[in-house]
């Protein structure tokens, strides 16, 4: 009798453990019935830490996978419930539920024969199932896609084709071809990632771009847009600078968009193809979904401030050269010691306002430890600047060598440092920052790349994505990458000016610093 009493007690003392359980915020490969598809599809989902606290509804991110991935990579790989949970607690993202649907090998479109109808399956019965199975606000605007390589492919087709569905896109890396790529890829690796899916199958050429094609590619969609339909597109693109195929797919892509008058961000960060690009890129696709979600115009990143020291008089002085005087940054402790610096040649920075302000970021970078000691000269674009250095040296302590140099040129300064890779060895690395360059300039790289096709120089180009010289920086990334050339590329929010630029000069001048010491 005792001993009954005594599993009782444990029985009960149990089912008390399990009422008292935390319910699940996290739900990996759940699962769900598809009759379009005649099977089951899996998903994973991550509820808001409030879920069931409040009783209230949300809005969801449907975060879709890559080739080859599944339901639980972008938890896995992505680490998606880490940053959320933190962006969550510091109070930079709003409460969502996030949905990562199963997508085969899909695209996450209908196959051309029908006989796997994935996109279907999607709208008609994966979003009235998540609508029906958690509290979610069902409105377009209260839905967003977001994906990575063919996961981005797969975010912008479910929002163009149907927006009254999803109302804003994150694609991320997004797996898309050219026309001229996808008529040229290889003839078995062609078949099994896109003849299956569009149509041509065992074709080469033209032959491959099918009329279904046209009906899936946003290449093809794009410049058809009515403008009421521009209205309707929110969409929020990055892509890594060291991508191959991509770079040209997604640059020439962004260009069109721009080109069309689509609204979009664009992004490009430094990476390849990996989750390194799609877990720093995610929270700032967030933050533009989230804008979407409020109603709220998207105000952009947050600004990162760029710290300033001030100078004293004997850092910021004037030289007198041939021709117009040039302003000139030296590193404190110039005047007391005698040791040479390399030197940053900045051409294109006429005005002494911002002359100055380029060497107060530079003079807290080095004061911060951040960056080696340098001195910065600033000209207008009328200077030579390949006689510069030799020039220099006579009125500064400059360290002898190229690879103590930097040439950076903003505005019409694109076309000089251009010109300057093509001649001697002058310089050791070179910037285009907030610079106009146009296709032409771009393409005459292809000819003469000059000292970057040594790998003895290295080049950093910070281009704004809206302004004058989208298509001549896009050009210039691609045409680099083509050629083989190792370069960094950013794409930032903005259209360039002495403002914008200040934003990207801690990046810009620990490469030039790393290169120094090369």
């Amino acid at each position: 009798m005792k001993r009954n009493a005594i599993l009782l007690l444990l029985m009960l003392a149990l089912t008390g453990l399990r009422g008292g359980a935390q319910p699940l915020l996290v739900m990996e490969s759940l699962s769900f019935e598809s009759s379009i598809l005649g099977m089951p599809v899996r998903y994973s989902v991550i509820l808001p830490s409030s879920y069931y606290s409040e009783n209230k509804a949300y809005p969801v991110v449907y975060l879709l996978h890559g080739l080859g991935d599944d339901e639980t990579s972008w938890l896995e790989y992505g680490r998606v419930e880490q940053f959320f949970r933190s962006a969550e607690k510091a109070g930079t993202l709003p409460p969502m539920i996030f949905v990562m649907p199963q997508a085969f090998r899909t695209y996450y479109v209908n196959d051309y024969k029908g006989t796997f109808p994935y996109q279907d399956m999607f709208v008609q019965e994966l979003v009235p199932h998540i609508d029906k199975e958690f509290r979610t606000l069902p409105a377009p605007e209260q839905r967003a896609v977001l994906g990575y390589s063919m996961g981005g492919f797969g975010a912008l087709i479910l929002h163009l084709k149907h927006p009254e569905i999803f109302g804003s896109a994150a694609p991320l890396s997004m797996s898309v071809r050219t026309d001229g790529q996808y008529m040229e890829e290889e003839a078995p690796a062609w078949d099994e990632q896109w003849g299956r899916l569009f149509g041509g199958e065992g074709s080469s050429g033209s032959n491959r771009i099918t009329d279904y094609y046209r009906q899936n590619n946003p290449f093809h969609i794009f410049p058809s847009v009515s403008a009421e339909q521009k209205k309707l597109l929110r969409i929020y693109m990055v892509n890594g600078d060291e991508e191959q195929t991509l770079c040209r797919s997604n640059e020439t892509l962004h260009i069109l968009m721009h080109e069309h008058g689509i609204p979009h961000e664009y992004r490009v960060v430094d990476g390849g193809h990996s989750f390194t690009v799609w877990q720093q890129a995610l929270l700032p696709s967030l933050r533009y979904i989230a804008s979407v979600f409020s109603e709220t115009p998207y105000t952009g990143e947050p600004e990162v401030p760029v710290r300033r020291q001030q100078l004293n008089k004997e850092q910021f002085i004037t030289l007198a050269t041939p021709g117009k005087p040039v302003r000139a940054f030296l590193p404190s402790g110039y005047e007391t010691g005698n040791r040479k610096y390399p030197v940053i040649l900045f051409a294109g920075v006429d005005e002494e306002a911002a002359a100055r302000d380029l060497a107060e970021i530079i003079n807290a970078q080095i004061e911060d430890g951040i960056v080696t000691p340098m001195i910065a000269v600033f000209t207008d674009t009328g200077m030579d600047t390949l006689s510069m250095p030799e020039l220099l040296e006579k009125k500064l302590r400059i360290r002898s060598g190229y690879k103590f140099r930097a040439l950076a040129g903003t505005g019409a300064g694109a076309e000089m440092v251009l010109r300057a890779m093509r001649q001697k060895p002058a310089f050791g690395s070179y910037v285009l920052s907030s610079a106009d360059v146009d296709a032409a300039m771009a393409g005459s790289l292809r000819s003469d790349a000059g000292i970057l096709s040594t790998g003895q120089a290295a080049l950093f180009v910070d281009a704004p994505d809206r302004g004058n010289s989208v298509t001549g920086n896009g050009e210039l990334h691609m045409v680099l990458r083509d050629l083989g050339i190792a370069h960094e590329y950013r794409v930032r929010e903005g259209s360039g000016g002495y403002e914008w630029m200040y934003g990207g000069m801690p990046e810009i001048l620990k490469m030039v610093s790393r290169r120094f010491h090369k």
